[in-house]
């Protein structure tokens, strides 16, 4: 199966009349609340660091923005930038997953890093426009595309994150504290096939279903080709991979995919469910905000069958 563009792509393009959305506008998150859609998007101006803008919708297609980011660097582990954020409501509290893209020298890192770091990092809010800052996943290390799961699992918050090229799982109390001992790999690249043969990366907040959690992951080949493709977790022990289909259910195929910032790209943070339908949000060519749908049920016969 693969998932449906909506007809009158991209639902979010950049403002050129803006001085901090100038150039690219993409990787959402996406939550539906109270019967709106709220986006909180990856935008880059005239200085090219990476902020947070604000934008809500009744149809989800639709979006009104707010002429101000409402998250935006403060410190040296994010000066250069707040990236691919997620966004997962637990007990009426938003907590937001984000990259952090900073000035601190990170060990290991090649020269073409620049001397950048990147740190994953959590927030929270009330209202999906004012955003506390709570603190990192992890510190000096190339961890990134973390999410969190939509309730506490065992009593615990329970976190998807990527230590290249593999998608682990983390455990925390408080989300400021995470064991090392709590961190395990549960799955990675397939060099036997083709699509996902290089680098994987979750994609946005796991599902729950009836079968299992859900989850929908980008990865990557080695001609460097984002796709998507879905896996079933286990719901009590979401270590456990039950299925993962070795096809994948979306692809670059438009010239606005194909092309932008990052050539052939489909990145996606967000996959909201209403009436049974997924909207998943996405990020193309690092360029622009895309809309693909499927219905629940087709995802999950896929994921179980193929």
């Amino acid at each position: 199966m693969e998932l449906i563009r909506y007809s009158t792509n991209p639902v979010l393009l950049p403002d050129p009349t803006s001085t901090w959305e100038t150039y690219n506008v993409f990787n959402p998150a996406v939550v539906c609340h109270q019967g709106e859609f709220h986006m909180l998007y990856r935008a880059q101006g005239l200085d090219w660091v990476s902020r947070l803008g604000y934008a809500r919708s009744t149809d989800g297609i639709h979006f009104t923005r707010d002429a101000k980011p409402v998250f935006s660097p403060h410190d040296d582990f994010d000066a250069r930038g707040i990236e691919d954020p997620r966004i997962s409501e637990i007990d009426g509290v938003f907590y937001m997953t984000y990259t952090a893209y900073g000035n601190r020298p990170q060990p290991g890192f090649p020269p073409t890093h620049l001397g950048g770091s990147v740190t994953p990092m959590f927030a929270k809010s009330t209202n999906l426009r004012d955003w506390e800052r709570i603190g990192p996943l992890v510190v000096g290390e190339d961890n990134k595309d973390h999410v969190l799961f939509p309730e506490k699992i065992g009593g615990k918050f329970v976190c998807l994150h990527r230590r290249p090229p593999q998608v682990w799982l983390a455990r925390s109390e408080d989300l400021l504290s995470w064991p090392e001992a709590d961190m395990q790999p549960i799955f990675g690249p397939r060099p036997d096939n083709p699509w996902d043969s290089k680098r994987v990366g979750s994609g946005g907040v796991p599902i729950k279903t009836q079968h299992g959690w859900l989850l929908i992951y980008h990865a990557y080949d080695n001609s460097h080709v984002y796709r998507l493709g879905v896996c079933l977790l286990d719901l009590e022990d979401p270590t456990k991979v039950i299925r993962r289909p070795r096809d994948f259910i979306f692809e670059p195929r438009e010239i606005w995919e194909l092309r932008g910032d990052v050539p052939n790209v489909v990145f996606s943070g967000a996959n909201v469910i209403v009436n049974n339908e997924v909207y998943v949000y996405y990020g193309a060519a690092d360029h622009v905000v895309g809309l693909a749908t499927a219905r629940l049920d087709d995802l999950l016969e896929f994921a179980l069958n193929d």
